[in-house]
């Protein structure tokens, strides 16, 4: 990482604080300075109106106008900026970590732990599952039997969110001190220090940096660090906020014999992202997406939706996630609350109307009815599904009337990376990007489902051309071959 070199900026306990920092100090001192003059002065202006003894009218015409003008001006200051994406980076997994099927299966039937029933459903699994020969997991897993403690997960951490963020660093020309929010997402790996402040280390960043981790937040951590990062940058004006997205595999490697939790060792595989965002008014000519809407909804109030998928020990002590049979219709069922609610605010009123109707019919009337789905792709011109599994990928796509198409980008991610958890979303966008269908003015849906169960929305609105990301990202080797009929005729 010699190239980090360039993002020196001398001893660790160096106080000196960087432009962007003074900028806003002397703004908000600007701020304060404006606010108390102008108090003085209409205060100086009304006694003076008192003095000279001015008629009753005056003093009410005055202080009307003055407060109108406060009213106006405090609108104007507290309205939140837009947030913008101004560029993300996702991790080309090494070639060394690809896991081709007759390895992995090799691999696993050599490690005493596991039983011949279990070495045959995870090759079963792996063969139906939508996945290539050319995802990969990490190092440690490699090993016989494999390698699981402390140590290999901080390694693979460094392996995981390190690139990815140099990256975004070297594209948007980013210095570590000009980030205000540092959000990392990591759902079962969480170490002390946190990945955030193994981030803050690494890149020698402020002092005076937001840190947040995020754990045990599911497939849709992702999204949820977006949430997070919009309402950190609605209160705080001028900021840039980095989100980074990953799962660390070697902490969730199951070595039991529970066929629910096998699965979660077959559909996993390496991914991570870095985002930037920004509220920064010259964001605007720079950015690829501005923030249209962002919406959070969860289910883990419902007993049965909250054991769906619950990590526990197994009979014999080995820690992995079981996921329920039911899975499918919890999953349903968190995604109508999600869409029933973004569709109420991104849709025309004759939908809107439409849509209200029917989910009073179904909770007044007949609860076995069917709520109304108003067709998204009416207003959403690309999307971003959970890359679950082709099964997931598919029922989800059929409650929301999409086609092939729309289906594509989470098929393709799904074959050519697997299930990479909360980072997948961004290669789905990398993989739109990389086919250069995202034009000006469209809108993408980022949809994320994770355990809790919680569902996460996100749509964004292209703010400008997307050109050249084909030569470059994590598709610039193989764009060139997807779609790949054969995985939508194999569905």
């Amino acid at each position: 990482m010699e190239s980090l070199s360039r993002f020196s900026h001398g001893p660790l306990l160096d106080t000196t604080l960087p432009c962007s920092v003074l900028s806003k100090h002397l703004r908000s001192t600007f701020m304060e300075l404006l606010i108390f003059s102008t108090l003085i002065l209409v205060t100086s202006m009304e006694a003076s109106c008192f003095v000279q003894k001015r008629k009753p009218i005056i003093h009410l015409l005055f202080l009307s106008c003055f407060i109108l003008i406060f009213l106006i001006l405090k609108h104007m200051l507290s309205k939140a900026p837009p947030v913008y994406l101004v560029d993300f980076s996702c991790l080309k997994p090494p070639s060394f970590c690809r896991v081709p099927f007759s390895s992995f299966i090799e691999n696993t039937s050599m490690i005493e732990s596991y039983d011949a029933d279990s070495i045959s459903f995870m090759a079963k699994v792996l063969t139906s599952s939508g996945l290539s020969e050319e995802t990969c997991l990490p190092p440690s897993l490699h090993y016989i039997p494999p390698k699981t403690h402390q140590q290999e997960s901080i390694k693979e951490a460094h392996m995981l969110l390190f690139p990815p963020m140099e990256d975004l660093l070297s594209k948007t020309r980013l210095s570590p001190l000009d980030i205000d929010f540092l959000i990392v997402n990591c759902s079962g790996f969480c170490p002390s220090p946190s990945l955030s402040s193994i981030i803050i280390n690494k890149y020698s960043m402020r002092s005076d940096i937001k840190s947040y981790n995020l754990s045990g937040m599911g497939c849709s951590a992702s999204l949820i660090g977006i949430h997070l990062a919009q309402t950190l940058l609605k209160i705080h004006k001028n900021s840039h906020a980095v989100v980074l997205s990953t799962e660390i595999l070697s902490a969730g490697w199951y070595s039991g014999n529970e066929r629910p939790k096998l699965l979660i060792n077959c559909l996993f595989r390496m991914g991570s992202a870095a985002i930037l965002l920004s509220n920064r008014k010259e964001a605007n000519k720079s950015s690829k997406y501005r923030l249209f809407r962002s919406l959070r909804t969860q289910r883990a109030f419902d007993d049965k939706a909250y054991l769906s998928a619950f990590r526990e020990e197994d009979s014999t002590g080995n820690l992995g996630v079981t996921l329920k049979r039911d899975l499918l219709q919890v999953a349903g069922e968190t995604l109508r609350s999600n869409i029933s609610v973004l569709g109420s605010s991104i849709f025309p009123f004759s939908k809107k109307v439409c849509l209200a109707v029917s989910i009073l019919w179904k909770k007044l009337i007949d609860k076995s009815s069917e709520v109304y789905v108003p067709n998204f792709r009416s207003v959403i011109h690309h999307f971003c599904l959970p890359t679950s599994g082709r099964q997931v990928i598919r029922e989800i796509a059929k409650g929301l009337k999409l086609g092939d198409r729309e289906m594509e980008p989470a098929l393709m991610t799904l074959q050519r990376f697997g299930n990479q958890s909360s980072s997948s979303l961004w290669y789905e966008l990398a993989y739109l990007e990389a086919k250069e269908r995202v034009k000006k003015g469209d809108k993408v849906w980022q949809l994320g489902m994770g355990s809790g169960p919680k569902c996460n929305s996100v749509v964004w609105e292209c703010i400008r051309p997307i050109i050249g990301e084909s030569k470059r990202g994590p598709w610039a080797d193989c764009i060139a071959r997807y779609p790949i009929v054969a995985v939508d005729q194999g569905m």
